[in-house]
């Protein structure tokens, strides 16, 4: 999916691997410019991606892989109710080696109405 601000393109979120039957789950990633960074836009987009995720795709399970390093990627995840799971080590081949991920999850039941609202709740975003 195309991340936009302000009608201008800064950004994806893709939801990938989706498993149907017993599992009901995904992974979800996303990136935004580094122009656009800092402003909320990539929690934003990952609100509405596990929106769309645990509704009307049906899921139950979405996880994410981040860099330990990645402390603002790891805010995001943080902020939209993500919690870690563990250290994946050597796990995904980045500028010719393979780095340490950590993985977070987040199931339909530990959100208590949508991530959007979450955030809203928080203070973190408003509907205009």
């Amino acid at each position: 999916m195309v991340i936009e601000l302000d009608g201008r393109f800064c950004g994806q979120l893709t939801i990938g691997n989706v498993v149907r039957g017993a599992l009901r789950s995904a992974w979800i990633g996303y990136w935004v410019s580094q122009a656009d960074g800092g402003r909320g836009v990539a929690t934003a987009a990952l609100a509405l991606g596990l929106d769309h995720g645990f509704g009307p795709v049906g899921l139950h399970r979405i996880e994410a892989t981040v860099r330990p390093e990645n402390l603002a990627s790891r805010a995001v995840l943080q902020h939209v109710g993500f919690r870690e799971e563990g250290l994946l080590e050597r796990y995904l081949d980045v500028d010719g080696r393979f780095r340490d991920h950590l993985l977070v999850g987040l199931t339909a039941e530990e959100l208590e109405a949508t991530a959007a609202d979450r955030l809203v709740r928080a203070g973190r975003a408003a509907w205009g």
